[in-house]
């Protein structure tokens, strides 16, 4: 039988586990304001994040008053205030690999994979910046700083399926891309593509490298530009099909918060995937 003390602390964490009602609404509020970058009033805001108007006002009231939010009384409009600035210093100027490392030790452990945070650059070259590992499991490892061509791999693949290349401009790109073990055909690149079109994630089984899998996604900003990649790199066997469908759905929802939480990106901005059960 459980002492009364220990009962106690298993309530405390239950009710600790749940949400705080009004504070997620209020996170949603401010989030939604940061990604539209205009001036809303009560009713627009309250129809855009799913807020009861009479809540939302009151939200917006006391954000107000806390400096997060600034009130214009003549268009009786709301917009983002400095105190979110305020809130921020401690995170400006912060590298994002640093941001991001929490979830990519989280998905490395989850899956005893590597974890790697690709930087997509201007000129098209997909940069290691970051990586995550169980030092426990056997893996395949990455040099920081490690160069990949574009649209090679996971995250090439779903980045040329988010950017919508044509057929013809695949059959170009596939003439030049380099891999330890080609696909046999033109075909067959293209349609793990529109795989990845379809997924959200893009997969390549042992060609950029012969005996790596690998599982890629996107993070990218408000305007849609892909700003990162996250990938799964593990020795060939050691995921199934069904172990590879589920790290890159959980690889697309971490990007999907990644990219909110970065740049303020709205819901419909990122890729929904559909569950199979």
């Amino acid at each position: 039988m459980p002492f009364q003390g220990e009962k106690r602390v298993a309530d405390e964490e239950i009710i600790q586990s749940r949400p705080v009602g009004a504070l997620v609404h209020a996170l949603r509020i401010l989030r939604h304001l940061s990604a539209m970058g205009r001036a809303e009033g009560v009713s627009a805001i309250a129809r855009a994040t799913g807020v009861n108007p009479s809540t939302c006002f009151n939200i917006l009231r006391t954000l107000t008053a806390e400096g997060l939010v600034s009130f214009d009384a003549h268009d009786k409009t709301y917009q983002p205030a400095m105190g979110l600035v305020e809130l921020a210093v401690g995170v400006l100027g912060t590298n994002p690999g640093d941001l991001i490392r929490p979830e990519l030790e989280r998905l490395a452990i989850e899956y005893k994979v590597l974890i790697c945070l690709w930087h997509i650059t201007a000129e098209d070259r997909i940069v290691l910046i970051e990586r995550a590992f169980d030092p426990a499991v056997t893996r395949v490892d990455l040099p920081l700083g490690k160069r990949l061509p574009v649209y090679t791999g996971g995250v090439g693949r779903i980045l040329a399926a988010h950017r919508k290349l044509t057929e013809a401009e695949l059959r170009a790109q596939f003439v030049d891309l380099r891999w330890q073990c080609a696909p046999e055909s033109a075909d067959e690149y293209i349609d793990s593509v529109r795989d990845a079109a379809a997924s959200g994630y893009g997969v390549d089984l042992g060609q950029l490298y012969i005996g790596v899998d690998v599982v890629g996604a996107l993070v990218v900003d408000a305007q849609g530009v892909p700003r990162y990649g996250i990938s799964s790199i593990s020795l060939s066997g050691q995921m199934d099909s069904d172990r590879r469908r589920a790290v890159g759905e959980d690889l697309v929802e971490t990007c999907a918060r990644i990219g909110a939480q970065m740049f303020a990106l709205t819901k419909g901005k990122f890729a929904n995937v559909k569950k199979k059960t």
